[in-house]
C-alpha cells in the first residue's frame, strides 16, 4: 500500500470520527433525553456511517473495474447496484435519525426558552 493510501484512509477516519464526535455532542445537547435512547441512536449513526463507507468502497472498486468493459459491467452491474442501494439505505436512516432527534429538540423546548431567546434579539 503506498504512502498516499495510507494518508488517504487516515483522512477518512479522522472525517468519520468527527462525524461521530459532532454527532455524540448533538446527542449531548438533549438533556431530557434517556441516555439508552442515546446510545442507540448513536449506535445507529455510527452503522449507518460504516455501512455507507464500506458500499462506496466496494461500488468504487467495481466501477474502476468496469469501466470501459463491457463484460465486467454486465457482470458487475448488479452487485453494483446493491452496493448503491445499501448507500441510500444508510442515507435514509441517517434522515430518518434527524427526524428523530427533531422531535426530539421540539419536545424539550419549552414556551421560557423560546421568550428567552426571543427577547435576547
Amino acid at each position: 500500500m503506498g504512502k498516499k493510501t495510507v494518508e488517504n484512509l487516515m483522512d477518512a477516519v479522522t472525517k468519520k470520527e468527527k462525524k461521530i464526535e459532532r454527532f455524540s455532542s448533538l446527542l449531548d445537547s438533549l438533556e431530557s433525553t434517556e441516555d439508552k435512547k442515546k446510545h442507540l441512536w448513536k449506535e445507529v449513526y455510527e452503522n449507518s456511517i460504516e455501512d455507507r463507507e464500506s458500499a462506496s468502497i466496494l461500488f468504487t472498486d467495481l466501477l474502476t473495474q468496469s469501466r470501459g468493459n463491457a463484460a465486467n459491467h454486465a457482470m458487475f452491474g448488479t452487485i453494483m447496484s446493491k452496493y448503491l442501494e445499501r448507500m441510500c439505505r444508510s442515507n435514509d436512516q441517517i434522515l430518518k435519525l434527524a427526524e428523530l432527534i427533531a422531535k426530539e429538540e421540539q419536545r424539550q423546548v419549552s414556551m421560557d426558552d423560546v421568550f428567552d431567546r426571543i427577547s435576547e434579539g
